[in-house]
């Protein structure tokens, strides 16, 4: 038998990619994230190549891969799609401790990030 599929999160004329586990603080990637929302996909993938931000890279695969999906699960028209949500949240971070003076240790807390891309395409203009 198994168990019924789960409805779709998200709307017919959207689509969605993410990454778990990116390398970066959260508060840093949501800066790069921020460059990209609300723009066309098009316009958000130049942005991400020329941007000198070490994490544009990452983002960059997720909003590649976002687009892929909605052109070939969803059958999206590619030059319609924007970015409609890029949200970024914590995922776990790595504890490390570093000697110091007098017999203490200082900690030093390595994060990651997780980011989800959400790419719909826009209404025709009438």
């Amino acid at each position: 038998m198994g168990k019924k599929s789960a409805p779709r999160r998200f709307q017919d004329n959207e689509a969605m990619a993410h990454s778990r586990a990116i390398r970066i603080s959260p508060q840093k990637l949501n800066l790069v994230a921020g460059l990209i929302r609300g723009k066309d996909a098009s316009k958000a993938l130049a942005d991400l190549t020329f941007s000198p931000k070490r994490v544009a890279g990452d983002v960059k695969k997720v909003l590649e891969s976002a687009i892929a999906n909605a052109e070939n699960n969803h059958q999206l028209d590619v030059d319609r799609l924007y970015v409609s949500e890029a949200t970024v949240g914590r995922s776990f971070a790595l504890k490390r401790f570093r000697p110091r003076a007098r017999g203490r240790t200082g900690s030093i807390t390595k994060p990651f990030s997780n980011l989800t891309v959400v790419v719909r395409e826009r209404e025709e203009a009438n």
